[in-house]
């Protein structure tokens, strides 16, 4: 078919035409690589994340209104914009022209850490303003429930878009029924008198006003456009692929009779995700443009009629308008299907797609075809042969010809008829997180009784998520039919619908017993909301629920966070000017807001430049038979392969590789995703497309090492076991009155950092110079193992770092070798590489926080005093024991007292840390009211626990220590300060421009800070251990004293001068305006010999109280409250000291409760993005959140008396995880389950719900151990 379309939008205002677009082309990189905005960022590329967030409007001829929906640029085809204006962050402000308020607050109120998504965050609020100027939380809660990010734990973020609502102040929560606006929170007083307020991090007063006249007109030739109906048919045509936009109907039907088996595209979001990771390709797309038919939203006599184009946001909104409007009984469908709607994946995806193609893609998990096949729906087809109905029953959703479209039929509309009198129905779900995660288990329940005799006339049930599709248990219900509804049907429709919704052991997706558990409880469930309907309508004849019961009908999702913050206020004794101390804005803040701030892939493209991507090892451990690459290097535009004969072996211990390295593997792989050669080609798209076409030939190899046991079972340890011991044990454990011995498991963590592994290598031509622009942590690392792979000296290497969007831990080793590859490349071929990783490929290739196990004895007396411990730790962990408070406090360190190693410590503030989190969180009076509600409800139980933190800050070595800091001031007084820290989120850059404003006494505004780059510092350790600022700061300090030290001579003669004027007079006099700064390390040591040493400096100390409520029926749980009390010495920026302790807290109770490895028996990661892998999104935070910081109480040799933090609040996490377990023993208690309750971490809403043992989880059926292959192996 002939192409030639001219494609015509708009983007931030001006016009963009294009004559040979190719169909394949996403509008991530047509912004980023065509029209060089690079704000909008990749994070995943499936929809997933929100980094790449657009807003699209688009104008309706025959509404005359204008629709802005935010989009996932990285799923949307270029091809579908004709008419459509695009706007991006930089199109809504910038610094070179004006901010927009939102860039401005959520930059003021320290939203921004990395800053990576910080572009999406932004622009999904700014929709939501263009669409609601005034917003209420619960929308602000939607509109930001589709943007992840990894740094802040999201309350900053939270707090920036709050100044927007109608109410700003409030927590618009009634937790325990009372408001945070009446006295004391939950109802119970808080904090002591003197202290009730708390002082905030930013001032509301001095923000700019939103003025929605502003705002960037819609263009008028877009308008003009959309009221021509002379539009035709738009074709476009690449050498793969073509693409069809009809505008009429009837140009669709004829295009689908031409191509039949041509998938009809709207949104993209299940089509796009399709091709791009299960490689599934279609040569033609067919994607009507605004066809009125199919956008239809009719009132019939019998229901509605909505349009199959309709997209799933639009339909929200309809149901919500039709469900204010008709009466109850009639909207008993649109309720279920608005509840399903709220939580369904983000809202990214929601407004773009569409009700049809969720319909026709009947994928297993989809949450609206359970609820569509119980409720009689329709749909309407047509055809060039004419109109068609078919109901949307189990045959459709089968896919049987005889009752699915035909090829060349189109969807137009879906039938969905009112409820009836007597007439109920009910959704269910349960996902890894409340929001924006696939179900694990889904169902639509409906009954009618026909009249008020609560005898069955019609029973539907259908379940998503537990078979290949959507299941409707049929047999099941047609045997329930005229029996009463009572507790005896309940009975038998659990036993029948077991039997008949069976699941085999080894089903796709794992989690076998639990969706089995979930398909009795839903039912339970639905049994229980049914009863309570009827009893309200005639409670002559229905019983009341128990009391108890009525809990399990309670949603558990909260809408609406509210938070404080007490700090010690700067020093009075300060000079005004002094920063340090006060909650000072991140250095890029504003940049990042704008889209502005550089990152590695933002950097433009350099002339001959090539792409690399690497085919990495499918088997965990093989042997390479061969390999073929002959068909990659076929394709146009593949300039090399490179195997690992092609690189140098490294034998050295260069950083942490050990003798004999290979960067490649040639003969053996050990794991899957182990780098196994690169692709090199002139694009990315071509060196992807080449990567697949690598042939590699494996014979497996014994044994397969998966987990843990396996590991300790072959002795396969990497170096010597390390031992700590204190006294003699076995004499202890003689004494003790009991002895508990078990074991713990804690799953590993993917950092999912925001940024992906990221390098740009530019070889200079000219003495084998080479420079290396790279997200890591460590550029020492990578310029010495760069030299080694290259045999040049180290000085020929520059690594260069701006800033990196998150590490966490993640970019030291191995991105070290991604990059030494990839010089090598651009060495050989004299042309700049990029290297930019996919979401999928980095979570496959890069490591992550390690899984342990702990196996523990413990001896102890009957008073809780323990005095015998014995714990074996397995990779990197220890064990956990006992969650009692009075066991706690009793084994806490007294106030001067030896850590097992022998270093003496001063724990005083340890102490006064538990009291005080133990009075601020109103630990008593809340315990008893937790106990009191566990009392009451059977279904719903809460948990509150309370957790202590000493964590040690220090690398064990003086040498790892080290920091250097470069000063250097120019003649017009202005100041270039550079230094070894590596910018990643934790203000880092902030601080040390602080520290150099205190030391040198002049303005923040004096100060530029470039970025870190081994030309500039040499022989820098890596960033991390929480140690970047101390170490750095020291040595800035050093720089600037010296300074001073040299200058003061000048200062004195003219001390009312300004910098510009002591800078030129210290030039006059041959006086060096420059210097270098250097701290040696914290003084440490350790010898494991005698297991004695001081390998710490210091250590943060803390305490957490999570209160938690969980839903025993489904293993959901809500994040009540948290309370933190920290020790952070004298803080240097509250601001960013709150933001690191906030993010830690949520990404620990994110590896503590909802992240989840999933490996293949054979080893392969299942969980290669955010669509299987889930961290805390907005909805998991809690409800409330206090942060209070310890006032410093003590000086130290450590800069200005401050500690490093960001890893130690990872830990308190684990007080939700406790909380969690502490609900799930009062409700094993209330069951009489006796024992103490192992469980393991993750505490995964599966693994809640079956220890929280009932009726329903006896009566499941259980595969035997061995009888099946499981879908996935504990690694």
């Amino acid at each position: 078919m002939e192409g030639g379309a001219e494609l015509l939008f708009y983007v931030n205002g001006r016009k963009v035409t294009e004559k040979n677009v190719d169909p394949e082309t996403m509008l991530l990189p047509y912004l980023r690589k065509k029209l060089r905005l690079t704000g909008t960022k990749y994070g995943c590329g499936g929809g997933g994340c929100g980094a790449c967030t657009v807003m699209i409007s688009r104008y309706n001829p025959t509404t005359k209104k204008i629709r802005h929906y935010a989009a996932n640029a990285c799923l949307t085809p270029v091809c579908s914009l004709y008419g459509a204006a695009v706007t991006t962050v930089e199109g809504i402000g910038s610094t070179k022209t004006r901010i927009h308020p939102v860039q401005e607050r959520i930059a003021k109120c320290h939203g921004t850490q990395c800053g990576f998504c910080t572009p999406g965050m932004v622009m999904s609020m700014y929709t939501l303003l263009r669409n609601h100027p005034e917003p209420t939380l619960s929308q602000l809660n939607d509109a930001l429930g589709g943007n992840l990010c990894r740094c802040t734990g999201y309350r900053p973020i939270i707090n920036a878009c709050k100044t927007f609502c109608k109410t700003s102040g409030c927590c618009q929560s009634k937790e325990n029924g009372v408001c945070c606006l009446d006295q004391g929170i939950n109802g119970l007083p808080e904090f002591e008198e003197g202290n009730e307020t708390s002082l905030k991090l930013f001032s509301e007063e001095e923000f700019l006003p939103l003025d929605p006249t502003q705002e960037l007109i819609f263009p008028p030739e877009l308008m003009t456009m959309a009221e021509k109906k002379t539009q035709k048919t738009r074709i476009f045509v690449s050498d793969r692929m073509t693409w069809i936009s009809p505008v009429t109907l009837k140009e669709l039907l004829e295009a689908k009779v031409k191509y039949p088996q041509a998938p009809v595209v709207v949104g993209n979001t299940s089509v796009g995700p399709d091709m791009k990771f299960k490689g599934i390709f279609h040569p033609v797309i067919i994607s009507p443009d605004r066809i009125e038919e199919l956008s239809v939203v009719n009132y019939t006599d019998n229901g509605l009629t909505l349009g199959a184009a309709v997209s799933l946001a639009e339909v929200k909104d309809f149901l919500a308008n039709v469900t204010r409007k008709l009466p109850e009984e009639k909207t008993q469908m649109y309720h279920a299907l608005l509840k399903h709607l709220e939580t369904l994946a983000g809202p990214q995806i929601r407004n773009t797609a569409s009700l049809g193609g969720h319909i026709v893609s009947r994928h297993p998990d989809s949450d609206l075809n359970p609820l569509l096949a119980v409720g009689n729906c329709t749909l309407n087809l047509l055809s060039k042969e004419g109109k068609r109905q078919i109901p949307l029953n189990e045959q459709f959703l089968r896919k049987c010809p005889s009752a699915d479209l035909k090829p060349e039929e189109i969807l137009i509309s879906v039938n969905i008829p009112y409820s009836r009198k007597w007439e109920f129905v009910s959704a269910f779900r349960q996902a890894q997180r409340q929001q924006n995660a696939l179900a694990i288990v889904n169902a639509g329940m409906r009954v009618c009784f026909g009249k008020g005799d609560g005898i069955i006339r019609e029973l539907s049930i259908a379940y998503g998520g537990v078979g290949p599709t959507t299941i409707l248990a049929k047999n099941s219900c047609q045997k329930l039919i005229g029996r009463p509804w009572d507790e005896e049907m309940l009975d038998a429709a659990c036993r029948l619908i077991l039997d008949e919704v069976s699941l085999p052991g080894s089903a796709p997706g794992g989690r076998v017993e639990f969706k089995r558990t979930l398909i009795v409880s839903f039912l339970f469930k639905f049994y229980l909301e049914v009863s309570q309907i009827l009893k309200g309508m005639d409670p002559v004849h229905y019983p009341s629920l128990a009391s108890k019961y009525e809990s399990a009908l309670e949603d558990l999702h909260s809408r609406h966070y509210w938070s404080t913050l007490k700090y010690q206020k700067a020093d009075l004794k300060q000079l005004s000017q002094d920063p340090v101390g006060h909650p000072i804005m991140h250095l890029s803040g504003i940049k990042h807001a704008t889209g502005e701030a550089i990152y590695c892939d933002d950097m433009p493209v350099v002339d001959r430049e090539l792409f690399l991507t690497f085919v990495t090892s499918s088997r965990a451990h093989a042997k390479i038979v061969s390999m073929d690459v002959s068909a990659a290097l076929s394709l146009p535009g593949v300039v090399d392969i490179l195997t690992g004969e092609h690189l140098p072996r490294i034998t050295t211990t260069c950083g942490f590789l050990t003798d004999a390295d290979q960067l490649l593997s040639t003969d053996e792989v050990f794991c899957v995703g182990q780098l196994v050669c690169a692709v090199i080609a002139d694009s990315e798209v071509q060196a992807k497309r080449a990567a697949q076409r690598v042939k590699i030939v494996y014979q497996d190899l014994e044994p397969l090492i998966l987990t843990i046991e396996e590991a300790i079972q072959n002795k396969s340890f990497f170096e010597r076991e390390r031992k700590l011991e204190t006294g003699n044990v076995d004499e202890a454990f003689k004494m003790v009155d009991q002895i508990l011995e078990g074991e713990i498991h804690i799953g590993g963590q993917e950092h999912f950092y925001m940024e992906t592994q990221s390098m740009l290598v530019v070889p200079k031509g000219e003495d084998k110079e080479i420079d290396v622009y790279v997200s890591t942590q460590f550029p020492k690392y990578i310029q010495d193992i760069t030299a080694l792979v290259l045999n040049v000296s180290a000085n020929k290497v520059m690594c260069h770092v701006k800033r990196i969007g998150g590490a966490f831990g993640g970019k030291v080793t191995k991105t070290g070798i991604l990059a030494a590859i990839a010089a090598f490349a651009a060495n050989k071929h004299g042309r700049p590489v990029r290297c930019i990783l996919e979401r999928g490929e980095d979570m496959l290739i890069t490591g992550g926080r390690h899984p342990y196990l702990g196996k523990y004895k413990a001896g102890f007396m009957n008073d809780g005093r323990i005095l015998a411990l014995d714990v074996e730790h397995y990779s990197n962990g220890g064990a956990f024991l006992d969650e009692s408070l009075y066991v706690r406090m009793i084994n806490m360190y007294k106030e001067i007292d030896q850590t097992p190693y022998k270093q003496e410590i001063n724990t005083k503030n340890l102490i006064q840390c538990w009291k005080e989190c133990m009075a601020t969180s109103s630990y008593t009076l809340r315990k008893a009211a937790v106990e009191k509600f566990n009392s009451e409800n059977y279904w719903k139980k809460k948990g509150l626990v309370m957790i202590p933190l000493k964590y040690p800050v220090g690398l064990g070595a003086v040498a790892f220590g080290q920091a250097a800091a470069l000063v250097h001031i120019y003649l017009d007084g202005s100041v270039l300060v550079t230094h070894s820290g590596i910018e990643m989120g934790q203000g880092v850059h902030t601080k040390m421009i602080q520290v150099v404003s205190r030391e040198l006494r002049m303005p923040l505004s004096s100060i530029h800070l470039r970025g870190t780059s081994t030309e500039t510092i040499p022989n820098t350790n890596p960033s991390g251990a929480s140690l970047v600022a101390d170490f750095n700061g020291l040595a800035l300090k050093d720089a600037c004293q010296t300074l001073l030290k040299r200058l003061e001579p000048i200062i004195s003669k003219n001390p009312r001068g300004t910098w510009k004027d002591w800078a030129q007079a210290a030039f006059n006099e041959s006086i060096s305006l420059s210097a270098t700064g250097y701290f040696r390390g914290y003084e440490a040591n350790m010898n494991w010999e005698t297991g004695e040493g001081h390998p710490f400096e210091y250590f943060v100390y803390g305490a957490a109280c999570s209160e938690v409520e969980v839903d025993c029926l489904t293993g959901a749980h809500k994040n009540i409250r948290t309370d933190i009390v920290m020790d952070i010495g004298y803080s240097i920026n509250p601001a960013l000291d709150a933001g690191q302790i906030e993010g830690a807290f949520i990404q620990g109770m994110g590896l503590y409760t909802i992240e989840e490895l999933n490996y293949s028996p054979q080893g392969v990661l299942y969980t290669r993005g955010p669509n299987q892998y889930k961290i805390p999104a907005i909805c998991d935070i809690p409800m409330e959140l206090h942060i209070s910081f310890l006032p410093p109480s003590e000086n130290s040799n450590t800069l200005y008396s401050s500690k490093g933090l960001g890893e130690s609040g990872v830990f308190l996490g684990c007080s939700v995880f406790f909380a969690i377990h502490d609900a799930i023993r009062a409700a094993r208690q209330e069951r009489g389950l006796p024992g103490p309750l192992r469980l393991n971490s993750p505490l995964t809403p599966e693994k809640i719900r079956m220890a929280c043992e009932d009726k329903f989880t006896k009566m499941i059926p259980r595969d035997e151990p061995g009888s099946y292959v499981p879908w996935s192996v504990p690694i």
